[in-house]
């Protein structure tokens, strides 16, 4: 259903790839769809066509480029899973929130000017994308199940659009005390709205394989939808 296009880095960086999803009409606006530690792998990609079947632009920018193009790993073979936590390590978030603000460029002169561009980010993405709220002008975004959250409160003042968070709360890479901390932080922040998934752990609204939870992930992306329908457009 979609294609690779480029995207310029800002500061002449270079290039690099994103996988693109359209819809069958004119877009009622785009989203950035972050990956996670797995890169633009099929997952990702199957959100970017569901996003493009409601109506959306979505793009999905190779996070990864500066360190190995192309990555596309399966999170229910143990070697790739530990090959994502590798890359995550050497992984340049600042950079990566450049790109992201690069695509939301991108995307926006894809909708000819004009339009809104919102984000959607899992695991690694979740994280960038409250990063993303903080530190660009994107018009709305939402994180699934993202990590260390804790340690970005200090940028919330910053958040102008508005944020939703899902939170699974058995998290295997979020634990308890990092979720309390995320709700005493952000739970009167008038742009922000999180909902619990009770007993859900990391990955639960994962396209396909192991880690999917049908139920919720049905919920949260029910929620995500009205959610952009709502600020989007």
């Amino acid at each position: 259903m979609g294609e690779m296009i480029d995207v310029t880095a800002l500061n002449g960086e270079g290039d690099f790839k994103a996988y693109r999803a359209d819809p069958s009409d004119t877009p009622r606006a785009a989203i950035v769809v972050i990956q996670e530690v797995f890169g633009v792998n099929p997952g990702i990609r199957q959100k970017c066509d569901r996003l493009a079947a409601q109506g959306y632009l979505a793009i999905a920018p190779d996070l990864f480029w500066r360190i190995k193009p192309g990555v596309e790993l399966n999170p229910d073979v143990p070697e790739e899973l530990q090959a994502g936590l590798d890359l995550f390590g050497q992984f340049d978030q600042d950079a990566g929130i450049r790109d992201i603000e690069a695509t939301i460029l991108r995307a926006r002169d894809l909708l000819g000017g004009t339009g809104k561009v919102g984000a959607v980010g899992y695991c690694l993405g979740g994280r960038l994308a409250f990063m993303t709220a903080c530190r660009t002008d994107v018009d709305a975004s939402v994180g699934y199940y993202g990590v260390g959250i804790d340690g970005l409160l200090g940028e919330k003042h910053a958040i102008a659009n508005p944020v939703l968070l899902h939170i699974p709360t058995e998290d295997g890479f979020v634990d308890k005390a990092t979720q309390a901390a995320m709700h005493a932080g952000l739970d009167d922040h008038p742009k922000v709205t999180l909902y619990d998934y009770a007993g859900e752990d990391h990955g639960f609204a994962t396209e396909m394989g192991d880690r999917r939870s049908e139920k919720s992930a049905t919920l949260a992306d029910q929620r995500t939808a009205a959610f952009f329908a709502e600020h989007l457009g």
